[in-house]
């Protein structure tokens, strides 16, 4: 087994682990979601975390990873744009974790993605 595929499910286990969290926390993250959104903020919180769980087992089971990979990033960028960014922006100094996260974790969701099939 070749590193970049160590660390690609190394990865995934981490991203499915956010997303169990989603479940497990879900209440208390639905004070993230902006208030625009259409809905209850928890249920956007357990699609995400949805979204986590489902990239991350097709990261390991090696399927449908390019895209799985893509949309992720996606997902995590509108994180970044509609949550964290506009916290920091507003005075909250420890949003920038979140940004920086996010921000990160979409990049290595590219990285897995340009090297998938």
């Amino acid at each position: 087994m070749s590193i970049s595929r160590i660390a690609s499910i190394v990865y995934a286990l981490t991203i499915g682990i956010f997303g169990i969290n989603h479940f497990r926390f879900g209440k208390g993250m639905g004070g993230m979601v902006p208030t625009w959104f259409p809905g209850d903020a928890t249920i956007w919180v357990y699609i995400a975390g949805a979204g986590l769980i489902l990239a991350a087992i097709s990261i390991i089971i090696n399927k449908y990873t390019k895209l799985a990979c893509y949309l992720l990033a996606a997902m995590l960028l509108i994180f970044v744009f509609t949550m964290h960014l506009p916290a920091l922006l507003n005075g909250n100094e420890t949003a920038i974790t979140g940004v920086l996260k996010d921000t990160a974790m979409a990049m290595a969701a590219l990285l897995i993605a340009d090297k998938s099939k």
